[in-house]
């Protein structure tokens, strides 16, 4: 008796690997769309940034776009060679995505774009790994901004503290962060408790590429853009 297709297993890791492909596929495919609706492709980088952010960029360059995922993939959509390319001279910009990036597509003109980024700047909680900006230090005595329920967890995160009267009192002076070091996981936690936005994002374009036949690489100096101007053949 032939056996029934209903009874034939299907492994779900290959599903799941295949589903996994073709989402990848779609967004490459995306972004290589985006390169025929837009003038230009910018890469922008920055260091750390939160999803809260990214969220805010998309809002706020509208109706441009901005691209954020794996630099392999961003890669793949520009073309790693100029054979692989979708139009001549992309792939240059495959050199210059690495670290934390993404990509700008947008039709406004260059210096409008570099004038954004130029003084964009936003103040936020410090993550760990981050170098302090400022040095910050609790004096001995009641923190009223803190309820009595919290005080457990101040003491887990280093803090001496100590409950009196139901108020959380600091037992003795506490340096939360010094100047110029790194910022420790505790520390950042007792920070963003504290509300204390103590680290600036900004973010840094890195290169450009058009369809003027140009491709320009942007370097950071003393806050002016220094560039390195190529002009297609």
């Amino acid at each position: 008796m032939p056996k029934s297709k209903r009874d034939k297993k299907v492994s779900l890791t290959k599903v799941t690997k295949k589903v996994g492909l073709q989402l990848k596929q779609k967004f490459i495919e995306d972004i290589q769309k985006y390169v025929g609706d837009y003038n230009s492709v910018f890469v922008v980088s920055w260091d750390k940034m939160r999803n809260e952010k990214q969220k805010e960029l998309r809002v706020q360059w509208k109706p441009s776009r901005f691209v954020f995922g794996k630099n392999s993939l961003l890669q793949l959509a520009m073309g790693k060679t100029s054979e692989s390319e979708p139009l001549e001279g992309l792939h240059k910009l495959s050199q210059h995505i690495r670290g934390q990036c993404g990509l700008l597509f947008t039709d406004k003109v260059e210096s409008e774009v570099l004038e954004w980024f130029k003084n964009y700047s936003r103040q936020d909680f410090a993550r760990s790994g981050t170098i302090a900006e400022d040095t910050l230090v609790l004096n001995e005595g009641p923190l009223t901004q803190f309820p009595g329920s919290l005080e457990p967890r101040l003491r887990q995160l280093g803090l001496p503290t100590q409950l009196k009267g139901g108020v959380v009192s600091l037992l003795q002076d506490v340096t939360v962060c010094t100047e110029g070091k790194v910022i420790m996981p505790e520390q950042a936690r007792i920070l963003r408790l504290l509300g204390r936005e103590t680290s600036r994002f900004t973010l840094s374009v890195q290169c450009r590429w058009g369809k003027d036949g140009n491709f320009k690489i942007y370097k950071e100096a003393d806050k002016d853009m220094e560039i390195e101007n190529i002009q297609e053949n």
